[in-house]
């Protein structure tokens, strides 16, 4: 026979760990999500081609930055796998939804499919394309900290950013539209999209530095080495 529970003892829960990188992780992979649906969509702004993940997926490598530059690259690599499962899981469940059969009152099964249907060509070239950037841009942000320490923050920045764009773009660009876009519209998509994406990020300095730097003042496990 059991022991009658101890009602006076308070519950039991897990204690939440201290500080911010669950929320930046938070975050980072919910933009990513986002962006990813909104780049199903192609875009053209008079001769500029891109995609609808634009306005978002820049802030993805800028949330990327600071992971890496305040949690190190062990930090920035779970969370970018974490993003990497998500976005893996999203396309399975929407293509799970789209393949499954619709009730009779539904009449929207081809807008649907048009939208948020399984395309494996777009769903390699995206999470191909993340994983190649992310992981560049994390680890030269690292390696180039290593050396710097903590001054020149702009340079691991620029310098991280520039590459993992770079490698971002092209990546996807080759596997989600080479021979849909062709000649100038494939170049203009590819050239113009990488300017487009290192230009937010230059803009967004300030506010990746303020971020950056409170959260190395709030997290109390942050050692500030000079």
């Amino acid at each position: 026979m059991s022991a009658a529970p101890d009602t006076a003892a308070p519950a039991r829960y897990a204690q939440v760990p201290v500080g911010h990188y669950a929320t930046v992780v938070a975050l980072f992979c919910g933009l990513l999500l986002i962006s990813n649906i909104g780049a199903t969509k192609a875009i053209s702004f008079g001769p500029i081609n891109t995609d609808g993940g634009a306005f978002l997926f820049p802030l993805v490598y800028v949330l990327g930055d600071v992971l890496s530059e305040v949690y190190g690259l062990k930090a920035a690599k779970r969370a970018i796998y974490i993003g990497f499962f998500l976005a893996a899981l999203a396309a399975f469940i929407f293509w799970l939804v789209a393949v499954s059969p619709a009730a009779a009152e539904w009449e929207n099964q081809e807008a649907f499919e048009a939208i948020l249907g399984f395309l494996p060509r777009i769903v390699i070239a995206s999470l191909a394309a993340y994983l190649v950037g992310q992981l560049l841009n994390a680890w030269i942000l690292v390696k180039l900290k290593e050396r710097e320490k903590e001054s020149r923050l702009w340079v691991r920045l620029l310098s991280s950013s520039f590459v993992g764009q770079g490698a971002d773009t092209f990546v996807f660009a080759m596997i989600a539209f080479y021979g849909i876009f062709t000649g100038w519209a494939f170049i203009n998509y590819l050239v113009v999209g990488f300017i487009y994406k290192v230009t937010v990020e230059v803009v967004m300095l300030p506010v990746t530095y303020y971020v950056i730097r409170k959260l190395k003042a709030s997290e109390p496990t942050y050692q500030l080495v000079v």
